[in-house]
């Protein structure tokens, strides 16, 4: 048996360790370690309850504005407010937006350089200015690296990579996909200029409040959004979701790997102002039926997590107690569990939830896919199956995004008001790009009480519960093969499917360990 150990985990948000076991070839065993320590709840005790809107988006600059939208219902939650129709559209547009420019970091900036044979860009004979430059890029570091392959140079994040014969074979479609990786950056800004019209600006957006948003809409900003949504809609419906049917077709064996089956989505996007309905569903998937959300089964167990908080505890009643010398804990991440089962969050699971729920925009895309691939709904539970996922919600956002701007009062109120009670409980719960993000309040004397982050990585990346089950990255590893021992690209394959947030997930450094040595002039 050969111990691997993948440390960090690139090409994610966060610093993440996954230590593998690995015998005739297969992972048999896998830990998911996340290396920090969270403090945000300790920071927001004693506050004003409105302080929280601001600074937990300080938690991810990635993803400030699910954070913000999480605790804004939070707060309306507490304050027994809600938005009227039009600061629910204005939520909904700024976190649509989000979520566009997420999905595209994720594949083409995350994921793809796993699939895609960087190395083909030397041979690039073409004039499109910018592929040359990165072709220059790509030779000036190889003969940089040469008798020096753990330097770290210009080239990253193309290179350094996994040395091997894992990369895709077709020189064409090499090319296209750098040449797509450089669109995409430009894409992604049209993204977050969406998110600005309503949100302010990016990252930690200033227009969240309980109640809505703070910018009213002029059919100026409804111009503006509609302008960057159309050349986004195009990339999308014309590059992202053939990228990854070509990806998958080059690698269809990812169709039976990663696989896990629990799911749950607390509801993509509101559909009325009582956050009663949803445009995809909320609910939880486990041994193949669907059941409605309960969120007094969401509990937290800590028995191999570096806390000595009490364990199995409601998010309303949770603690957060660091213990970095815990005997027998091998991370900073805590293990949420709904009814006493490990959940997938995220783009997969809301699909999967969609789709059984009989979803019918989400079900015309998913058998039109299954259909390409001649596959049943199992295959989703996959590798592929996230990135399609991904790619699925992408295209029905943007078609959303146009109903939900015809349907503002151009000039009408953004948000209604509130008071902060004596006393209150609260929770608010989003679907952020990566999946299931609840926040949670008590308000005693006006004040923060207790606060508490349940975060999508949280709940896919987390370790092992009280009784010992494992976290859903640690089982999706398990049967994953592995080539080379020394290159376990397979594995980060699997795990950057699942887009990990560690940064969401745990938020402070610890300070007991030298990061680096600066010198400041």
């Amino acid at each position: 048996m050969a111990r691997v150990l993948i440390d960090p985990i690139t090409r994610i948000e966060g610093h993440l360790s996954i230590e593998l076991d690995v015998q005739r070839g297969k992972v048999v065993d896998a830990k998911s370690k996340g290396d920090m320590f969270r403090g945000y709840e300790k920071i927001l005790r004693g506050r004003n309850p409105v302080d929280a809107n601001q600074i937990t988006q300080r938690i991810c600059g990635v993803c400030p504005v699910s954070h913000g939208i999480a605790s804004s219902k939070c707060l309306d939650s507490a304050f027994k407010n809600k938005p009227n129709k039009n600061g629910m559209l204005l939520r909904n547009l700024v976190l649509g937006a989000n979520f566009l420019q997420s999905h595209i970091l994720h594949f083409y900036h995350l994921a793809a350089l796993d699939f895609v044979d960087i190395k083909a860009i030397v041979n690039y004979k073409g004039s499109d200015s910018r592929l040359a430059a990165v072709r220059d890029w790509v030779l000036d570091e190889l003969k940089t690296k040469k008798g020096q392959p753990d330097e770290i140079t210009a080239a990253s994040p193309f290179l350094p990579r996994y040395e091997g014969d894992f990369y895709i074979k077709k020189q064409d479609l090499n090319i296209d996909a750098i040449a797509h990786y450089l669109q995409a950056l430009d894409i992604r800004m049209k993204a977050h200029k969406m998110v600005t019209a309503f949100g302010g600006r990016v990252p930690h957006l200033i227009g969240l409040v309980p109640g809505g948003v703070t910018q009213v809409p002029t059919r100026e900003k409804i111009s503006e959004y509609r302008k960057n949504l159309k050349e986004v809609e195009k990339f999308v419906n014309d590059v992202y979701i053939k990228d990854v049917i070509a990806v998958a077709k080059e690698y269809s064996d990812y169709f039976k790997l990663g696989k896990y089956s629990n799911m749950l989505s607390y509801g993509l996007f509101d559909g009325n102002v009582d956050g009663t309905k949803f445009w995809m569903e909320r609910g939880a998937y486990v041994d193949g039926k669907i059941k409605a959300l309960d969120t007094s089964l969401i509990k937290e167990q800590v028995r191999y997590a570096r806390y000595n908080s009490g364990s199995d505890l409601h998010p309303l009643k949770g603690q957060t107690e660091p213990d970095p010398n815990k005997g027998g804990a091998y991370t900073w991440l805590k293990a949420p569990r709904y009814d006493g089962a490990a959940m997938e969050v995220g783009p997969l699971a809301r699909v999967v939830v969609s789709y059984v729920s009989g979803n019918k925009a989400v079900k015309q895309e998913v058998d039109a896919l299954l259909k390409t691939f001649s596959a049943d709904l199992g295959a989703v539970f996959s590798v592929l199956g996230r990135h399609a996922s991904r790619a699925i919600e992408a295209k029905l956002i943007c078609r959303q995004a146009k109903e939900w701007l015809d349907e503002l009062e151009v000039g009408g109120a953004p948000r209604t008001s509130y008071e902060i009670p004596d006393k209150g409980e609260g929770e608010g719960l989003v679907e952020a790009a990566r999946g299931a993000l609840g926040h949670w309040i008590v308000v005693e004397d006006k004040k923060i009480a207790n606060y508490q982050c349940v975060v999508p990585t949280t709940w896919f990346c987390g370790p092992r519960d009280d009784k010992g089950t494992p976290g859903p990255v640690e089982q999706a590893l398990i049967g994953t093969p592995i080539a080379d021992v020394k290159n376990p690209i397979e594995a980060a394959r699997v795990v950057r499917s699942f887009d990990p947030c560690i940064a969401c997930a745990v938020h402070v450094v610890e300070g007991d360990r030298e990061i680096g040595t600066f010198k400041v002039c």
